[in-house]
């Protein structure tokens, strides 16, 4: 099932299979008489937030509830991310540090078009740096009432102005009823977490929701040690007034993971639980300056997140149609990695005995079997101290058939960093593997065929602001017809100094620049009801990113604009769901770094695809489709024989097909479910010399409710122990080095709901 035909012949058909199989979302609950239908309430990709009912929406929206978070049963946040269509989710890399990219549109390491937000309002001010995307310091958690997921469309000009991807998560709320959940869940992998929520009414008119997790576990590529922790609180505080509401939240956070990185393929290693981090490589004494002082670094810290995000809203109505909004974040907190990296590909112990003229022994003396491979590694060391201040006010004001509003965007944040990666020492290459003898160095691997690694670190600080203005108009032209239109201008300013050197900064300035610039964005759109249950629109926007810290260090400070076309039909009624969006879209100029060391060549891409989420039900019987269909094209590059070529990493085909059984027994209710992955075929750097082959993956589960609230859940994940590769080495494409998606493994909940 791949797309072969011309591109323009893409469109043409991409149009038809928008409005005949199109994504599909279901929308509506209906109350227990069967006639009347409530609507969900989209706030995300709306001008401050003001929201609008999910069959009126002119742009491509994927809303996701807790019980369909739950079938998923993500490992990470990124993981979540796989049920949104248009969006193609690396997930492989533990609990944090995803590559996450949207809609064809350049990535391939990080996320740099994707924005993550909290009850509507953002939670940083740029969408990655190096060493950090927004999913790494986000947990899901039972805390989570719903996900809104908005690609492309009036993303351009509201909120922090994301052409690509805002993920907005909401929190729960509490109610005049006092209601919980306590939840455990084990695994086969020593997974030990306990999850609880808890929420009611404080005094008349003010609600509250405390709730949160701890967690611990080997993980699945067990490095010897408890490889993932972490600990959660959230508490989410809503007072309601006669006229309006206010918000407040605090979400406090201490999570990591071992960051899973791509190893040697073919090397003999079970693909889906290899682990070459262990016990004898876990710690690692590196020089820190120019004076000769060393500290002793613990890799079990792995990759995580060790802060708080708190923010709020407020929203009043006054005088004749007026309302008035308010959102805020400031996150605060240190988001650092500590990696175990391999460099270059892995030889066998006999070809590395030819260079050395003897055996090849470990540091504990044992000696390495010929055809055995080793590899050298580096200990990668990334702090990395962020903070960041968002504010979104806006006041709207509802006329006779037209709603306005104006608003103000203000966000300012900063990256403090400290660096010492490369660190290369030559590695026997098998599970926890240890380091060889001292006296082998890595020239000797490179000397054998391998690589010999290198040496590299730097003190950073940025610190960003910027400010944007915005003004939309949703004009209700009749009962059917409705226009949508904003604009957008904003201005940064960026401050970064940068001190570099082999392995540590060495007290020379390398940068100490400034950087200003401003850009306007806009988006028009026109949604036509066609009754209760169809509607259709057509929107085009001109977006834009601005450069971050690690542009301006690698000399790559350009704006890169971002237009897309999009058509869409939106269906529902009660046996079938659809939601489909076609979509075309161009950049004019990306560059990223791969790693913090290595500078991809600056690139113009255009995309075109098809999106699609239904559902169709048959009774107690129902399945759904996540399909996205798509093909990225380089169309100008530095690197001129890039042209013509597939833009890295993304597959041009990708399914998820799920279908479910709900049963009822007696005082139980359940549900059977599963899930069928399809993953094309994608190549690991634009130069399209690496191929990634193409993967299925299933996963199974199912879900029991019992009246007296008690519950359990035993779910799958990645049954058929597929070793469908997500990347390859993006440090040395030519290298023979892959990372994996998880092998097999099982997970089981059993919890209680309470309510007083």
């Amino acid at each position: 099932m791949f797309i072969t035909t011309p591109r323009n012949r893409i469109f043409a058909a991409g149009l038809v299979g928008a409005l005949i199989i199109g994504p599909v979302v279901s929308v509506f609950a209906q109350e227990a008489d069967g006639e009347e239908v409530i609507e969900e309430i989209i706030t995300v990709g709306t001008p401050g937030g003001s929201g609008v009912e999910r069959q009126q929406a002119s742009f491509a929206i994927t809303t996701i509830d807790p019980e369909e978070i739950a079938k998923f049963s993500p490992k990470s946040t990124a993981d979540l991310f796989k049920s949104i269509p248009g969006v193609w989710a690396e997930s492989s890399g533990g609990v944090a540090g995803a590559n996450i990219d949207v809609r064809g549109l350049p990535g391939g390491s990080d996320a740099p078009f994707v924005t993550l937000a909290i009850n509507g309002s953002p939670i940083y001010g740029t969408e990655m740096l190096s060493f950090f995307e927004q999913s790494s310091i986000f947990r899901v958690d039972e805390t989570i009432s719903g996900v809104q997921a908005l690609r492309g469309g009036p993303n351009a000009v509201f909120g922090k102005g994301e052409p690509g991807v805002t993920v907005n998560f909401n929190l729960k709320q509490g109610s005049e009823v006092t209601e919980g959940r306590v939840k455990y869940t084990t695994s086969d992998y020593g997974l030990q977490r306990l999850d609880g929520v808890l929420s009611g009414e404080l005094s008349e008119n003010l609600y509250y929701m405390v709730g949160g997790y701890v967690t611990s576990s080997d993980g699945i590529r067990d490095p010897e040690f408890s490889a993932e922790e972490g600990n959660q609180l959230t508490i989410n505080l809503n007072r309601v007034f006669d006229s309006g509401e206010i918000n407040l939240f605090a979400r406090v956070t201490d999570d990591h993971g071992q960051w899973i990185l791509p190893f040697a393929l073919g090397s003999g290693n079970d693909e889906g639980e290899f682990a070459q981090l262990g016990n004898a490589t876990r710690f690692r004494e590196l020089q820190i300056n120019t004076n000769g002082d060393t500290e002793v670094f613990d890799f079990a810290n792995g990759r995580g997140w060790d802060g708080v995000v708190t923010g709020g809203s407020a929203e009043f109505e006054f005088g004749d149609g007026w309302t008035f909004r308010d959102q805020f974040t400031f996150t605060s907190g240190d988001a650092n990695t500590f990696g175990f990296v391999p460099s270059g590909g892995a030889v066998t112990a006999a070809a590395l005995s030819t260079v050395i003229g003897g055996p090849v022994t470990t540091e504990s003396g044992a000696i390495v079997s010929g055809t055995d491979f080793v590899q050298t590694y580096g200990h990668w060391v990334v702090k990395k101290d962020l903070e960041a201040k968002i504010n979104d006010i806006s006041i709207n004001k509802t006329f006779e058939n037209h709603e306005v509003t104006f608003g103000l965007y203000q966000a300012s944040w900063s990256a403090d960093d400290w660096w010492t990666i490369g660190n290369p020492i030559p590695v026997h290459n098998v599970q926890n593997g240890e380091a060889l003898n001292g006296a082998i160095t890595p020239a000797d691997i490179a000397a054998a065929g391998g690589d010999g690694g290198f040496m590299f670190g730097l003190q950073s600080a940025g610190d960003a602001r910027t400010e944007a203005f915005y003004i939309a108009d949703s004009w209700f032209v009749n009962d059917q017809w409705r226009i949508d239109a904003g604009i957008r201008t904003e201005s940064i300013e960026i401050d970064y100094v940068l001190d570099t050197g082999p392995g540590f900064a060495d007290g020379s300035t390398d940068i100490a620049t400034s950087v200003d610039d401003d850009e306007v964005a806009w988006t028009v759109a026109a949604n036509f009801d066609v009754n209760d249950t169809l509607g259709v629109y057509l929107r085009y926007s001109d977006g834009f990113l601005f450069p971050h810290f690690d542009d301006i260090r690698e000399g790559a400070d350009t704006v890169n604009a971002v237009e897309q076309l999009e058509g869409g039909i939106k269906f529902s009624n009660d046996w079938f769901d659809l939601y489909s969006t076609l979509f075309f879209n161009t950049n004019d100029s990306f560059s990223s770094t791969v790693g913090g060391t290595v500078t991809a060549s600056a690139f113009e891409s255009e995309s075109i695809g098809i999106e699609a989420d239904g559902t169709v039900h048959f009774g107690d019987f129902s399945v759904n489709l996540l399909l996205t269909v798509q093909d990225a094209e380089i169309t100008a590059s530095t690197t001129v024989s890039d042209v013509g070529n597939t833009v890295r990493r993304q597959p041009d085909f990708q399914a998820r097909i799920s279908p479910s059984y709900d049963f009822a027994a007696g005082n139980w209710t359940g549900s059977i479910y599963a899930a069928f992955t399809l993953v094309d075929d994608r190549f690991g750097d634009n130069a399209n010399t690496v191929n990634l082959p193409s993967y299925e993956k299933i996963d199974l589960g199912v879900l029991f409710n019992h009246d007296s609230g008690f519950f359990f859940q035993v779910h799958g994940d990645n049954i058929n122990d597929s070793d469908g590769i997500t990347e390859g080495d993006p440090r040395n494409p030519s290298a023979p080095n892959g990372r994996p998606i998880f092998g097999s493994s099982v997970r089981i909940s059993v919890g209680y709901d309470f309510e007083e």
